[in-house]
């Protein structure tokens, strides 16, 4: 994944851009980039630190400048919403009064109902 267009600090190995932190490495393909979201996830910051080839005190810097800029959003449980937005959290679902649209054509052939046409 390209670097993304914000970027607010440039170490040798690390970034700290709109997206969160990024590897300046793009042959990597954002294998190690970790979001906003996620910074505050000490175990995946863990897992990242620990993976061969990663320079320690540029990892470290970049981790402080992005939570620096980035402060632990005390709302919801990013976690929480991850599960939300996949579904396995049902919460309710608030719909606008928009009427519901209905096709009447039950019981008529195809060939005789009226087509639609884009015009250019």
């Amino acid at each position: 994944m390209a670097l993304h267009r914000d970027i607010f600090w440039v170490g040798r190995q690390w970034a700290v851009t709109g997206a969160g932190i990024q590897a300046v490495d793009q042959r990597l393909r954002g294998v190690l980039d970790i979001e906003i979201a996620r910074l505050w996830d000490d175990d995946l910051v863990q897992s990242r630190r620990a993976k061969p080839g990663v320079n320690a005190a540029d990892f470290d810097k970049a981790l402080t400048v992005a939570r620096e800029r980035f402060p632990q959003a005390s709302g919801p449980d990013p976690v929480i919403a991850q599960f939300e937005a996949l579904g396995a959290i049902e919460t309710p679902v608030v719909s606008p009064a928009v009427p519901a649209m209905q096709l009447r054509t039950e019981g008529r052939l195809a060939r005789f109902l009226p087509q639609w046409r884009i015009r250019r």
